[in-house]
């Protein structure tokens, strides 16, 4: 695979338009199958080169399908009679999860049926199943989950992982998170050259934990070699900013300031609705600046970013927010296709392996070329 952009409905050849297959738990979303039904009809009226094969009870789904006339001939149905819930053990999850819609969507991504999947379903069983069906990718010590954050920057978006596959990371992590975090900034968001922080207390270099001053050395030391700029440590303030494109943390602060930054925006708008329902004039103000507050609502709306990517792993998995509704289903379905479509995984696993090859040739990972790997 060379470093050369895909284009949206194009191959990477130039031919006809690429179809896009993406597998689906169907059962995995608190909102159920309806809901994840009623996301992926809208995500067809949006993506004219998109298919999906849906895993749980056919008995469930089919009808469900049925009714949505613009998906048809674009599902195909996996009857997978189990669901994982929310409160299932990793123990019995690795013991009785063979029959589950999770497992088979999974599975399809395994066997190179589908370019992606989509679950709604327990993130912890998600990542176990994940990393049990999909495999690290050789040379990963810890998959991390990417998720896109709103931000000052012109893309709109900046990449902060890891937002909790792991609680822990030392300095080897948080540099691999940084090769994986640049190459997603690429793919996902079209970032040539990604500028890539580290999260700490501050931005002094003497700051921080011992493992946060060995990465931030070994980050810096790889940046060039690795093809994004280093600005060095951020703080929590630049996550929304327009400093860096990529945060990199451990899974704890992570997944903390995810459902932090998550909860400030729903706040925001009930502070925002009891305002201009206090009084009258208030009211008519509201209705005078009603474009100006959807415009809001929508920058500011966690379902348009919802969905997290599992990185390092032997094909492209997305999370779903579990109480995601249509439009939620919608973005993380769209998301899945955008990287099936620039062939997300293979160019990670060539940066991993590129970086995994240079050590073990005893040189430095800060030598790797890499160049056709974004």
């Amino acid at each position: 695979m060379t470093g050369e952009q895909v284009h949206p409905g194009q191959t990477s050849s130039g031919d006809a338009p690429e179809r896009i297959t993406i597998s689906v738990d169907a059962m995995g979303g608190d909102k159920g199958p309806a809901t994840v039904v009623a996301g992926i009809s809208r995500s067809v009226k949006a993506n004219p080169d998109i298919a999906f094969i849906l895993h749980g009870p056919k008995d469930v789904i089919g009808p469900l399908v049925a009714r949505r006339k613009n998906l048809a001939g674009r599902c195909e149905i996996r009857d997978a009679r189990g669901v994982v819930s929310m409160d299932d053990k990793p123990g019995h999850i690795l013991r009785a999860s063979k029959d589950t819609s999770m497992y088979s969507a999974l599975d399809s991504v395994r066997i190179g049926e589908a370019s992606a999947c989509v679950s709604c379903g327990n993130t912890g069983a998600l990542m176990l199943l994940s990393v049990v069906r999909l495999r690290k990718l050789p040379g990963v010590y810890r998959p991390a989950i990417a998720v896109l954050w709103p931000s000052h920057n012109p893309q709109e978006f900046n990449v902060m992982l890891d937002a909790g596959a792991d609680v822990k990371a030392d300095e080897r992590d948080l540099l691999q998170y940084a090769l994986m975090g640049a190459s997603y900034a690429r793919n996902g968001l079209g970032l040539e050259r990604p500028r890539v922080g580290l999260l700490n207390v501050g931005t002094e270099e003497f700051k921080g934990r011992p493992e946060m001053r060995a990465a931030n050395d070994l980050i810096a030391e790889n940046a060039a070699a690795a093809k994004f700029d280093y600005v060095g440590f951020v703080e929590g303030s630049d996550i929304p900013g327009n400093r860096c494109d990529v945060i990199v943390t451990d899974g704890f602060t992570g997944n903390v300031a995810l459902k932090t930054g998550e909860g400030t925006a729903s706040l925001i708008g009930y502070f925002l609705k009891e305002a201009f329902k206090y009084t009258p004039l208030s009211r008519l103000a509201s209705l005078l600046a009603y474009t100006s507050l959807q415009r809001l609502k929508k920058r500011i709306d966690p379902r348009r970013v919802n969905g997290g990517v599992f990185l390092g792993l032997n094909g492209t998995v997305v999370k779903s927010h579990g109480g995601a509704d249509a439009t939620g289903v919608a973005a993380a379905v769209k998301l899945a296709f955008q990287l099936g479509q620039s062939h997300f995984s293979e160019k990670l696993a060539a940066r991993i392996a590129a970086a995994t090859m240079a050590a073990s040739d005893g040189s430095d990972i800060k030598d790797l070329k890499g160049g056709d790997a974004k």
